[in-house]
């Protein structure tokens, strides 16, 4: 058919051919293929209808077609042959991006153009070969719409699968930069040999569907194949039952270009639900075919038309063009100048120059060639439903994403697509997360998971933890579809485990992120406050006690001050006796004037008057001494009588530890081993495990000797939730141990760890919501992370040692005063002592003079100041 088909164009146009000058081309194509024998049809359709419109040119191509049969040694071969023997002026080709390599460089060597609308791999440039053209977009022009799309649906994971070629392998250095940009992460990737067989790959894909259930997550694959191992791949994922609910897949240009609903049904129904990127296909896309088809004499062909087949028809009219504008002739070789019996073509460069700037609108679109190669277009995101594929959104550089051709201004990128059909038949987004929810009996303030009857349905799943996630989710930059899922045994609708235990890929409850928990999972920022720490009985109010008055002071410094108080007087009393009739009187008078004088001074109700100088120094120190004594007395003595009623039973771990209590903490919980490893409870059998509030109070009521516990260890907040039902019977004490918080726990090295970090600070940080998810579940506004009822330290009495530099200062003020008055009376009684016979002078008779001296009235040290002063002269002294 090809061959009559053929020979009816020639003799069409014989009569014009007479006149004109034959430029012979070269086309290099596996005719054998889908894309190949359609592409040549179309070069045949595109020759006829350029010469039927263009009669008037003075050149015509002659077509020179060499078959590859998909093998680059053939291709290479062809393409030496057309060079050297056939004098081809250009070639058109080849089809496959492995082959093009060895043919660019031997179009580079003889300058002929080498001008491919198939080999679309990024690792041919034809910025670095000069002689290479690409009528087609880059491979790499749609690796942004694909990274796009998988934005939009919030995935942050893909597997991508592709054929071990240079067309495959060129696509993934730019498709994971893509990747990387969208923090989307590639745990995985499936290589395929192009010589593989459907058998093959099926077993490929099923160790691929192994991992998936052991090491891998994701379930998104993006496939990068020609058509001819693309069609094995999905038949054999279709067996593998991998294009099913939960599934998604995504292909390139590759396939998305050569689909035909009508003409592949059997490929078609392997591939269901598949979503696939493309440039736009032409308006006038149908008109053409039905005239293809017309040309090609039949209307049911085993090659559909494709984009492959457009860019080939668009490539011969801009070649043609470019050969009648370039002024080409037969006469262009030049012999001489062979190497490697390749001769060198003398208009080459102008040729090249020539094609480079052509533009026209071709069936494909508007022909246009930048850096050498055609420039994108709008992109289309398609579904393929049932046999028809359902155009699903557009994309383009400036815009991204959109429903339609003009784009939209929705809040969600994934809005900006239409709802596909997923594998299944399923409008459910494909990697649903489940979320692992703890089950708990007791502290259902934080996560509570309510069964509607026996049968096991689950009714409601709430708490302050999922109410933290679910505003979480709402500030995610996209949607996430997820089921709660919640971690229990169907039977008897208890926890199935402890929470180590727990594997899904999300973790949501009161976790805590602890160290040893790291090594097996990642954990987003905390969203609440923690630490470990105890609660305890308080003791009897000290307010009952009869001597709680004598609390505020310690022992030492009651005896210190009753000391200072006798001291005191006793110096005033030796200051004033000599001057002073008020410090006079009997022995027994003048006890109690040094005793009701120093009591006096506390209340500053003393009647004596003071006329010695250095007894008012001492005066002022004293009362100094006694105003800071009495009012710290006072204030330490309110704070008893209003505080120390919270007074904890136990205030020291050792005290517990030493006195061989039993303690308390929550049942499946790490602080178990905290209590064993890092607080040194080695007899695990004194620790007991408990798992409500309820159970708390009781153990703490009963008592350690009875059955119960001296103290529970927990976090903070669960002490918190305890203390809000309890509170007026226990207390938080000790110091806190430190944890990081409760926080969501993700499979290790999962891309959504930092998404949720991100939002868990903007749900924390806004005020307004954190605190009404907070006041719902803890109505007495104790939050977790509030230890504001805790006491950290007993409140003691007040110590010698706290007023040691206030008692030195009056101690020097005393031996001053004291030393100075004693100075200057015995400097007076000097005069008095020297009239004693020298045989009369004995130091006890001495001293017995001075006593008699100082128990009289002299006003001769201190006269008085005031004429009604009371104070008598001493008598003089006997000759």
């Amino acid at each position: 058919m090809e061959n009559l088909q053929k020979c009816l164009i020639l003799l069409f146009l014989w009569g014009p051919l007479k006149a004109k000058e034959l430029i012979p081309i070269g086309v290099i194509l596996d005719l054998n293929s889908q894309i190949g024998s359609m592409a040549n049809s179309c070069i045949s359709m595109a020759l006829h209808d350029f010469y039927q419109k263009n009669s008037d040119y003075k050149t015509r191509l002659d077509l020179r077609t060499r078959d590859s049969n998909n093998d680059i040694i053939k291709a290479a071969s062809a393409a030496f042959d057309l060079i050297k023997n056939e004098k081809v002026h250009a070639i058109i080709g080849p089809q496959r991006s492995g082959e093009a390599r060895f043919i660019i460089e031997l179009g580079r060597k003889a300058k002929v153009p080498i001008i491919s609308f198939s080999a679309t791999s990024p690792s041919l440039s034809p910025t670095l070969n000069h002689f290479f053209i690409r009528t087609a977009q880059d491979d790499c022009s749609q690796v942004k719409a694909i990274a796009s799309v998988i934005e939009a649906y919030g995935w942050r994971e893909v597997i991508p699968i592709y054929e071990d070629t240079e067309y495959g392998n060129g696509l993934m250095p730019y498709l994971n930069e893509a990747l990387e940009e969208i923090d989307t992460r590639v745990p995985h990737r499936v290589v395929i040999d192009p010589h593989s067989n459907e058998t093959e790959i099926f077993y490929e894909l099923k160790r691929l569907k192994n991992k998936l259930g052991k090491q891998l997550r994701t379930k998104i694959f993006v496939v990068h194949m020609t058509s001819d191992q693309g069609s094995k791949l999905f038949s054999a994922a279709d067996k593998a039952q991998m294009i099913s609910e939960g599934y998604a897949w995504i292909v390139t240009e590759g396939l998305s270009a050569v689909l035909e609903p009508v003409e592949n049904p059997i490929v078609l129904d392997s591939m269901q639900g598949v979503l696939g990127v493309r440039p736009m296909v032409p308006q006038g896309f149908e008109k053409f075919e039905k005239r293809w088809k017309a040309f090609t004499g039949q209307e049911s062909t085993k090659s559909p038309l494709t984009l492959f087949g457009l860019w080939a028809y668009d490539t011969f009219w801009a070649l043609a063009m470019a050969v009648e504008k370039a002024g080409i002739t037969n006469s262009a070789f030049q012999n001489q100048n062979a190497t490697n019996n390749i001769s060198w073509y003398d208009s080459g460069s102008r040729l090249l120059n020539q094609i480079l700037s052509t533009e026209f609108p071709g069936i494909s679109g508007y022909f246009n060639l930048s850096e050498g190669q055609l420039v994108p277009s709008k992109l289309e995101i398609f579904n393929l439903v049932g046999h028809r594929e359902r155009i699903i959104g557009y994309w383009n550089k400036e815009r991204g994403l959109s429903r339609d051709l003009v784009a939209d201004e929705k809040s969600f990128s994934e809005r900006k697509l239409k709802q596909p059909i997923w594998p299944g038949d399923t409008t459910e987004k494909p990697t649903k997360l489940r979320i692992g929810v703890p089950v708990k009996r007791g502290f259902k303030e934080f996560m509570k998971v309510e069964r509607q009857s026996s049968n096991n349905d689950i009714v409601k799943i709430s708490g302050f933890a999922i109410d933290v996630f679910l505003e979480v989710v709402k500030v995610l930059p996209f949607r996430l579809p997820y089921e709660f899922v919640p971690f229990m045994n169907k039977s008897t609708g208890e926890a199935a485990g402890s929470y180590d235990e727990l594997k899904f890929d999300v973790v949501v409850g009161d976790v805590t992120i602890v160290a040893n928990r790291t090594k097996y999972v990642d954990f987003a920022l905390p969203y609440s406050e923690s630490g470990i720490s105890m609660v305890v009985l308080t003791k009897r109010n000290d307010r009952q006690n009869m001597w709680i008055f004598l609390k505020p002071l310690s022992w030492d410094l009651w005896l210190t001050t009753g000391a200072a108080f006798v001291l005191t007087n006793f110096i005033v009393w030796l200051l004033e006796h000599p001057t002073n009739t008020d410090f006079h009187g009997s022995r027994e008078q003048q006890l109690g004037t040094i005793m009701w004088f120093s009591f006096s001074t506390l209340v500053f109700a003393q009647k004596e008057k003071i006329v010695n100088n250095w007894s008012r120094l001492v005066l002022i120190i004293w009362i100094f001494v006694v105003l800071i004594i009495t009012q710290s007395y006072t204030a330490s003595l309110a704070s008893m009588l209003t505080v120390q009623r919270l007074q904890p039973a136990f205030m020291d771990i050792e005290e517990i530890k030493r006195n061989n209590y039993y303690v308390g903490y929550q049942r499946d919980s790490f602080v178990e081993d905290m209590l064993k490893e890092t607080l040194g409870f080695n007899d695990s059998s004194k620790l007991r495990a408990y798992e409500s509030p309820e159970e708390f109070d009781q153990a703490l009521s009963t008592g350690s000797d009875n059955g119960g516990v001296a103290a529970i260890f927990d976090e903070i907040p669960y002490l918190n939730v305890f203390l809000t039902k309890y509170g007026s019977r226990y207390k938080m004490v000790g110091p806190t141990y430190k944890t990081d918080g409760f926080s969501f726990a993700f499979p290790r090295n999962s891309p959504l760890v930092s998404y949720f970090s991100r939002a868990i600070l903007n749900v924390t940080e806004d005020k307004d919501i954190f605190s009404g998810i907070k006041n719902k579940y803890f109505s007495s506004g104790i939050s977790s992370g509030d230890q504001s009822a805790s006491i950290t330290s007993d409140i003691t009495s007040l110590t010698v040692y706290s007023f040691a530099g206030l008692l030195l200062i009056t101690a020097v003020a005393f031996l001053l005063s004291l030393v100075c008055y004693l100075f200057s009376f015995l400097y007076s009684e000097w005069h008095a002592l020297r009239t004693i016979p020298s045989e009369q002078r004995s130091f006890w008779s001495m001293l017995n003079q001075i006593a008699k001296h100082y128990d009289q009235k002299d006003s001769s040290l201190h006269p008085p100041t005031r004429s009604n002063s009371r104070v008598y002269p001493a008598a003089s002294p006997q000759p």
